[in-house]
C-alpha cells in the first residue's frame, strides 16, 4: 500500500469535510486539488471516489444531530418523536426537487458545464448573493433589537429609574392588551425577517421551496449548502435554521448519490479496485468525517454572532482564483 497516495487522500479528505458543509463549493476546492494533488488511481475510481467520499461527511451530521434526527430514541415523548417524523417528512418533500433534476439532468451538466469558468462564474455569482441578502437582512433590525431608554443612562440616575418605572407600566398595560390563548396574534412586518428560528418550525411549503434552490446545485460551483442556505435565507429562515436545515438536507442527497455511483460502477461497470485504493477509500471517509464535525461546529458557532458575508467575499476570491489558474494554464474552457 502506497503511503504517499494516503496521505494524498488525507488531504482531500480534509477539503471535502471544510466545503461539503461551508457554502463555498466543494467542487471549486476540487477541481483546484486534482490539479496539485493527483491521485494514482484509475478514471472510474476517482469519480467514484470523489462522490463516496461525502458517505464519511454525512455520517459527521448523524453523529452530531443523532438525538434530533432519530425518532426511535428512548429518551423522546411521544410528541417529540412526531415532531422528528415530521421532520424528516419536511427533508423528503424538501429533497424532491433535487432528486428529480439530479437524474434527469446530472449527465448533461457534467458533459456540458463541468469545466472552470462555469465553477468560477457559480462561485462569484452567489458569492455576490451572499453578500446582498446578508446586507439586506441587516438592515431590517427589529423593535426587541433596539436598545432600551434607559440603557444608555446610569443604572441609578433618576432618568434610568423613570425610564424603568414607564417600561414596567407600559408592559402590564401590554399583557392586559394581549389575545388570549385561543386568539392568533397579528403578525407584524419586521416579524418576516428571521420568521423561521428553529427547523421544527418550518412549512412544508416552505421546505420545498429550499429544495428548489438546493437543486440549483446542479451547476457546478454551486454549492449545494450555499444554495439551501442562500434560499433559506431568503426564504425568512435564520442563520442557524437556515445551516441545520442544510445539514439535514444533504443526508438523502448525498447518501442516494453514493449509492447510486456505486451500483453504477461497481454492479454494472464491473469497475475493480486495487488494494491502494481501498486504502485511500477507507482513509478519505475517515477523514472527511472528522473534519465534518469540526467545520459543523465551526459553521454553527461562527454564524451565532457573525454573518455569512464572509463566505461571499471568499467565493468572489476563489471564483477569481479558479479563472486565473485556468486562464494561465490554457484549460479554461476544457472539461474537468
Amino acid at each position: 500500500m502506497d503511503l504517499i497516495e494516503l496521505l494524498k487522500a488525507v488531504v482531500i479528505g480534509i477539503i471535502e469535510g471544510i466545503t461539503e458543509w461551508l457554502p463555498i463549493s466543494s467542487t471549486g476546492h476540487m477541481i483546484l486539488a486534482d490539479e496539485f494533488i493527483q491521485l494514482n488511481v484509475s478514471q472510474e475510481f476517482w469519480e467514484v471516489f470523489l462522490v463516496v467520499i461525502q458517505l464519511g461527511a454525512i455520517l459527521a451530521v448523524f453523529f452530531l444531530f443523532h438525538k434530533k434526527l432519530n425518532p426511535f430514541a428512548p429518551s423522546k415523548s411521544k410528541e417529540e418523536r412526531k415532531r422528528t417524523w415530521v421532520l424528516w417528512l419536511k427533508v423528503v418533500v424538501a429533497s424532491i426537487p433535487a432528486a428529480c433534476i439530479g437524474l434527469l439532468l446530472d449527465d448533461f451538466f457534467t458533459e456540458n458545464f463541468h469545466n472552470a469558468i462555469t465553477v468560477a462564474i457559480a462561485l462569484i455569482v452567489y458569492g455576490i448573493a451572499f453578500i446582498v441578502v446578508e446586507r439586506v437582512k441587516g438592515r431590517k433590525v427589529t423593535h426587541e433589537s433596539l436598545p432600551r431608554p434607559h440603557e444608555s443612562l446610569g443604572k441609578h440616575s433618576p432618568e434610568a429609574i423613570e425610564a424603568r418605572a414607564a417600561e414596567q407600566g407600559e408592559a402590564k398595560l401590554y399583557s392586559a392588551l394581549q389575545p388570549t390563548q385561543t386568539e392568533a396574534p397579528a403578525k407584524t412586518k419586521n416579524q418576516s425577517i428571521d420568521e423561521i428560528t428553529d427547523v421544527d418550525q418550518l412549512e412544508f411549503k416552505r421546505a420545498f421551496f429550499i429544495g428548489l434552490f438546493q437543486a440549483l446545485a446542479i451547476v457546478p460551483g454551486t454549492s449545494r449548502s450555499g444554495a439551501t442556505i442562500l434560499g433559506a435565507r431568503i426564504l425568512g429562515v435564520s442563520r442557524s435554521a437556515a445551516a441545520e436545515f442544510s445539514f439535514f438536507l444533504a443526508i438523502p442527497i448525498m447518501f442516494g448519490w453514493s449509492l447510486l455511483k456505486v451500483v453504477k460502477a461497481f454492479v454494472l461497470d464491473s469497475v475493480t479496485v486495487t488494494t491502494t485504493e481501498w486504502g485511500v477509500f477507507v482513509v478519505g471517509i475517515i477523514v472527511a468525517f472528522v473534519v465534518s464535525i469540526l467545520a459543523i461546529k465551526f459553521l454553527l458557532g461562527y454564524i451565532r454572532n457573525h454573518s455569512f458575508e464572509v463566505f461571499g467575499w471568499y467565493r468572489i476570491a476563489l471564483g477569481v482564483v479558479v479563472l486565473t489558474f485556468f486562464a494561465v494554464t490554457g484549460q479554461l474552457f476544457i472539461a474537468q
